[in-house]
């Protein structure tokens, strides 16, 4: 059998051609991908045996072996389109690409990156939820973000509407002094289209404010419009690259319940929301916690969870959390409004404050999974002395 060898030039090009080009099925080109050594030693042989030694259909090494050829003009088209938009091309053997992709039985071959990637998933939490977010899940996605942001973690999502978008702007608000453009990735959004398409329409201005602080990630070549099965796809990787994935908000068969499946299979933490059990939309997160999922009741629950201290909290535990001093704002003032022992309507904390009662009933949500206060019946909320 003859020996060809491959050199790190022409490797990366194809490394990124299978990743950019889908004539080879997206599941061969990943499995592919990992054995460019051996193809490589069969001298680039395409037949069935060759394809049942690889582990991949002989149909799709054949497409492979027509895509080689191309590969070249392939990965010089890729990074021009890439250096247009401000990125690179990570391929799997650099050593910039995420060591927690590895842990996935198909790692892509290569990620379209604009900014900095997140560290090890030792750091890092995604958060994951519907697109069609009531204001319950916009809060508690935001509220959690903030304050894993703030405990120096990096925030994960989808980069869609909804929680996503939630989660995305909470984490940002909630960076620590520094933790800004060129200081480490605040957020990382793992997009289901090419970084060049304007996905979700009028998420461009969020999109910058990520890249800034973190990163925009895909494994889509930057021209690709987004299909269905993307998304799934897309999944996997927002799984791998964190400890633990929290989910806001699912109805049953939803494609967060896939991201906490996904995750489990990665043997990373899976958290969950609880809901109201009236809702289509919580049976999905009340079926995770009934399973054995962590009920996440407040942001120090995910940092337990993961053995993180949160800022200003002692190494021995003593200490009082940042979550525990005084919040800025109004929910500072609602929280002042309200005594121990006391319990009072959201009327009257909006009457004492004098702001609507719609916003007044957000904070006291935030400050409620925050543990600062108690919902009672009535309802009324009463501050935790």
């Amino acid at each position: 059998m003859p020996h060809v060898s491959l050199d790190p030039a022409a490797r990366r090009e194809l490394l990124i051609a299978l990743g950019a080009d889908f004539d080879v099925p997206r599941a061969a080109a990943c499995q592919l991908a990992a054995g460019l050594d051996a193809w490589a030693r069969s001298g680039w042989r395409s037949g069935p045996a060759t394809a049942a030694r690889l582990g991949i259909p002989a149909e799709a090494l054949a497409a492979a072996g027509a895509l080689r050829r191309r590969a070249p003009e392939i990965a010089r088209r890729e990074l021009a389109g890439a250096r247009a938009l401000g990125a690179r091309i990570v391929t799997r053997d650099d050593p910039e690409f995420p060591g927690a992709l590895h842990d996935l039985e198909l790692p892509p071959p290569c990620l379209w990156v604009r900014g900095t990637l997140p560290p090890e998933p030792a750091r890092a939490v995604a958060i994951v939820g519907p697109r069609r977010a009531d204001p319950y899940g916009r809060e508690a996605a935001e509220l959690f973000a903030r304050e894993l942001a703030a405990a120096g973690l990096s925030v994960v999502s989808g980069f869609a509407r909804g929680i996503d978008a939630a989660a995305h702007r909470g984490a940002l608000e909630g960076a620590p002094p520094g933790g800004g453009e060129g200081e480490g990735c605040v957020t990382a959004a793992v997009l289901g289209s090419g970084l060049g398409v304007d996905y979700p329409w009028g998420h461009r201005r969020l999109g910058e404010r990520i890249a800034a602080a973190g990163a925009l990630v895909s494994e889509f070549p930057c021209g690709l419009e987004p299909k269905a099965w993307h998304f799934p796809v897309r999944n996997r990787l927002i799984a791998a690259f964190a400890a633990a994935v929290l989910v806001v908000r699912a109805a049953p068969r939803s494609g967060s319940l896939i991201t906490a499946r996904l995750a489990l299979d990665l043997g990373r933490e899976v958290l969950a929301v609880p809901g109201r059990i009236f809702e289509e939309r919580s049976a999905g997160t009340n079926a995770l916690i009934a399973d054995g999922a962590h009920p996440a009741l407040r942001p120090r629950d995910v940092l337990e969870v993961l053995g993180v201290r949160a800022p200003g909290a002692s190494a021995d535990g003593g200490g009082t959390p940042a979550s525990e001093a005084v919040p800025p704002g109004l929910r500072g003032r609602a929280l002042s409004v309200l005594v121990p022992g006391d319990p009072a309507s959201p009327e009257a904390v909006a009457g004492a404050l004098g702001e609507p009662v719609d916003r007044v009933l957000g904070v006291l949500l935030e400050l409620e999974l925050e543990g600062r206060i108690r919902r009672e019946p009535g309802p009324v909320f009463v501050r935790r002395a």
